[in-house]
């Protein structure tokens, strides 16, 4: 199959696909865009060439127009409402004892898959866990990891305050996974250099999504940091063997309501030149 096809009917031959093209596999014609020498060798199947078309005359061989979201002017953000929407995500680390239903859950995630990523090679892996016994026996491997190093290197882990944390789960009080009913892992295999960054940015996507559907999230670090150092903890994840885990979020329903956003530090900028 040819990389793209044309309707010539419809292409007015403006050559904006070419030039949008990150991967430089379009050239223009007196007939119109044709692939580039090698064009399937080096494109990345990023879509831009049928996103950007004025005229949906250009469909990839993976990639119709219709199988694309069609902008809409009016749900575009504006300036007032994007810091709303990002100044009042909220770390929530008090949840109400109700599971994640899997549909609404997917519906974020399936929005969060969209976060970009090195070459859009798109090699995040997730792996849910949405059994709360589940996530209560991952904060006692998290403990359990803990207590070793209380032991093996007591200086470095009481500086984390791993004894204060420690000390509360003997009470009963989890602040490793908060009580939340799920966590969410996001993996990716050791062969793609971007990863982590690919990883962490598909994460802040989820945690962005998770609000529009009732849902909130916090970064769930001392589970991600025990995730690729426990025995116990990497045989219950059983993620593979050539696979790092990146980061794993708490979800649920939260049991409060933001009704202010806090101030944060000002940007420390310096301009170059």
């Amino acid at each position: 199959m040819n990389l793209f096809h044309i309707d010539t009917e419809k292409c007015n031959k403006d050559g904006i696909c070419a030039v949008e093209c990150p991967a430089h596999i379009i050239e223009m014609t007196g007939d119109g865009p044709v692939p580039a020498t090698g064009a399937e060798e080096f494109c990345i199947a990023c879509g831009h060439c049928v996103a950007v078309c004025p005229q949906g005359a250009l469909t990839l061989s993976i990639l119709a127009p219709q199988d694309c979201l069609d902008m809409d002017k009016d749900l575009v953000l504006d300036e007032r409402q994007t810091e709303h929407f990002l100044r009042s995500r909220r770390s929530i680390r008090r949840y109400k004892d109700r599971p994640v239903p899997r549909d609404l859950f997917e519906k974020a995630l399936t929005i969060a898959c969209c976060a970009p990523s090195g070459s859009n090679r798109q090699p995040v892996k997730w792996l849910v866990v949405d059994k709360k016994e589940d996530v209560h026996t991952i904060g006692g491997h998290v403990i359990n990891w803990m207590r070793y190093l209380l032991h093996k290197s007591p200086e470095t882990a009481k500086a984390l305050k791993m004894d204060a944390l420690v000390e509360a789960w003997d009470k009963g009080s989890d602040r490793i996974c908060r009580d939340a009913p799920q966590l969410v892992f996001a993996h990716a295999s050791n062969e793609f250099g971007s990863a982590s960054a690919d990883c962490h940015t598909a994460l802040a996507y989820l945690e962005l999504a998770l609000t529009g559907f009732g849902l909130g999230s916090c970064w769930a670090g001392y589970v991600n940091y025990a995730a690729g150092q426990w025995p116990d903890l990497k045989k219950m994840l059983a993620l593979p063997e050539t696979h790092t885990c990146h980061g794993a979020l708490m979800v649920g329903f939260p049991k409060f309501h933001y009704l202010r956003a806090p101030r944060r530090n000002a940007p420390d900028i310096r301009y170059h030149g």
